[in-house]
């Protein structure tokens, strides 16, 4: 059974993953889960000003998963004649799935071969389904809600944007897209101190707390992708002016790695750091990729020689348990095999731009627009009239073209 607690950056991480699996398989079933997925935290965990709240609690009327359990007899109530598709789509018994006799709507408890059951095509019964799930949906709004917990996280929120990017790369809807950047510059103008910091939390109107690493790792993070799919380099530009705070205030030269508090605002005995991944990435793995990405886009070999030592500092770790360093062992990836630089620069960079992300091509990073911009590796691309591909490793580029498909043969000659 599932832990009722909707927690934000639970189904943040679920939209990342779920859309880089849809670009895998092409599995329709991965397909629905994103969409919907974004359609409850649009719906639930959305504030006004497109801040995500943090969560909805497991608890409503002092129980457990009150809000979402059902018996047999409420369903029958509700859709009549359609209840016996809908129990056994569901696995809804009269003894209950979970306790006391309620059920927890589950596939995976359903019936098998329900299509033949109910002499239904596969189109026929996704329609009927969806359609009594929003009959079920409408009579639960009359349920007394589980509380939302409304503070709005910098990390979390960082974490929600980039599974919107990833949705967005994997389905080409501009609907996550806005989203994604109304919520970037939601915490730019809201969570940024005028020292060129941020804060942690946003709550009533009111920004409180100063900013964990977490908070800079992830949001850093955000930006680095927002530019890949929007190639406007303030975001850019933003992400790296962030890394330069972190490392006047977080960097701890003796080891090579950051604190979890910034200097300035640090009162207690001992400065912790934080390594190991779990059930988000930690602080400093964050720091890692955003150095590496970093360094190959602004030409700084000082980012990429720190990530590079931070690699160092955990390998034996990555190695003895991978399960905890699943994000270092993502960086130590793109280090041993550094990543396809994509410079697509000309008018027409943004539909080439969309067919490519389509792909799940994990050590590719993405740079252009209709111009060269101010990045070194975009120096000398623009070509008259025409939008052109330039496929590269280690700032060496191939033969540039027009077309995304050859493109593609050249991403994955090696």
């Amino acid at each position: 059974a599932p832990h009722f607690e909707k927690m934000l950056y639970d189904n943040a991480q679920l939209v990342s993953l779920y859309s880089h699996a849809f670009q895998l398989i092409g599995n329709p079933l991965y397909k629905k889960i994103v969409y919907e997925t974004i359609d409850f935290v649009k719906r639930e965990l959305t504030s006004p000003g497109n801040g995500f709240y943090s969560s909805l609690d497991a608890d409503s009327e002092g129980k457990e998963g009150k809000f979402y359990v059902w018996r047999k007899e409420e369903i029958q109530n509700i859709l009549g004649n359609d209840a016996a598709l809908f129990c056994d789509y569901f696995g809804i018994t009269e003894s209950g799935n979970w306790e006391s006799g309620e059920n927890i709507p589950d596939i995976n408890m359903g019936e098998k071969n329900i299509e033949k059951k109910y002499d239904l095509t596969q189109d026929q019964l996704i329609q009927k389904i969806n359609s009594l799930k929003n009959i079920v949906f409408e009579q639960r709004g009359k349920r007394i809600r589980p509380n939302t917990d409304d503070k709005i996280l910098t990390s979390w929120n960082a974490l929600m944007t980039k599974g919107l990017i990833d949705a967005y790369r994997a389905f080409g809807d501009n609907d996550f897209l806005s989203l994604a950047q109304k919520n970037i510059d939601f915490l730019l103008k809201n969570v940024e101190t005028k020292e060129g910091g941020l804060y942690r939390n946003y709550k009533n109107g009111q920004a409180t707390i100063n900013a964990f690493l977490d908070d800079y790792a992830f949001l850093i993070n955000a930006l680095i992708n927002f530019y890949q799919v929007s190639f406007d380099e303030k975001y850019l530009q933003k992400a790296n002016n962030l890394t330069r705070y972190v490392e006047e205030h977080f960097f701890d030269k003796a080891s090579g790695m950051f604190f979890y508090t910034d200097d300035q605002y640090s009162n207690l005995i001992a400065r912790k750091m934080e390594v190991s991944d779990n059930v988000i990435p930690s602080s400093n793995s964050g720091m890692a990729k955003n150095l590496l990405l970093l360094g190959l886009y602004f030409e700084n070999k000082t980012y990429e020689d720190q990530s590079v030592q931070m690699i160092k500092n955990v390998a034996d770790d990555i190695q003895k348990t991978p399960g905890y360093y699943s994000n270092w062992a993502q960086v130590m990836a793109m280090e041993i095999h550094p990543p396809y630089e994509v410079a697509i620069v000309g008018n027409d960079w943004a539909s080439k731009l969309i067919q490519l992300q389509k792909k799940y091509l994990p050590n590719t990073i993405y740079l252009g627009g209709n111009n060269e911009g101010t990045l070194p590796l975009l120096e000398n691309k623009l070509a008259k009239d025409k939008t052109m591909i330039y496929v590269c490793e280690n700032k060496t580029c191939q033969r540039p073209v027009e077309e995304v498909a050859e493109a593609l043969k050249q991403i994955k000659a090696k």
